[in-house]
């Protein structure tokens, strides 16, 4: 399975980050990918960006050096309520847009019927959220079926994050159930980087070998093309 598109990149506009954006495209046309998301994180993350660097992202080129640039942002849930911090003027020219619980910003090992109701009412309440970030975060554990339940009803897709199955606790066997459910419920999955290096933009092994070990169905996997993308999100290409 050959991932087209990286739906979750950071840039070194984020201070833990290492590559510029141009880093980060360079490595995809090298890759042979045919694009990118960048999706930096919201403001209230530390060293997250601004809210104008979203509004900006307005007067970027769709295409560069053949690369299809996709507008995002990695927002951040900030309570049982769902609300996220980014206003609509900053979500405004997003084409991608990530929601995931973090621990500056949401607090780490709470009830998980408290997870529960804050995943579901950020997608109740954010219709431009079109994908769940990092859900197998040990760190926050929900009801996996109720939030994937409305996944399924409102049109969303969940990515399986290469990156957490290094550094977020407890990912690998929720991820395993997560993408179980999926496969059971029909509900698409995007297979991400969450890369903060250039270098890795792309590599996705060990979402693949999840995937792989569970027979999950590749016409579930979206990000195998630019076109099944845009087809599901409804972006130009």
């Amino acid at each position: 399975m050959i991932i087209a598109v990286d739906l979750h990149t950071h840039t070194s506009v984020s201070h833990h980050v290492y590559s510029t954006l141009e880093e980060n495209l360079a490595a995809a046309r090298r890759k042979g990918m045919e694009g990118i998301a960048v999706t930096n994180h919201g403001p209230r993350l530390g060293d997250g960006a601004h809210p104008w660097h979203f509004s900006s992202l307005k007067n970027f080129k769709s295409y560069v050096g053949g690369v299809r640039l996709l507008r995002g942002a990695e927002v951040n849930i900030l309570g049982e309520d769902g609300a996220i911090d980014l206003d609509d003027y900053a979500l405004a020219p997003l084409e991608i847009v990530i929601a995931s619980l973090h621990t500056p910003c949401f607090a780490p090992h709470q009830p998980p019927e408290t997870v529960t109701r804050a995943w579901l009412n950020a997608l109740d309440r954010n219709p431009k959220v079109n994908i769940l970030g990092h859900l197998g975060d040990g760190r926050f554990k929900c009801d996996y079926a109720a939030v994937l339940q409305r996944v399924k009803e409102t049109g969303r897709v969940v990515e399986i994050n290469h990156h957490s199955f290094d550094v977020r606790p407890g990912s690998h066997e929720n991820c395993r159930e997560i993408a179980l459910l999926c496969k059971e419920l029909g509900i698409p999955v995007v297979l991400t980087t969450d890369a903060h290096f250039s270098d890795d933009i792309g590599e996705v092994a060990n979402s693949r070998r999840l995937l792989d070990d569970i027979d999950f169905p590749d016409e579930l996997v979206l990000n195998t093309s630019l076109r099944r993308l845009a087809d599901y999100f409804g972006f130009e290409v």
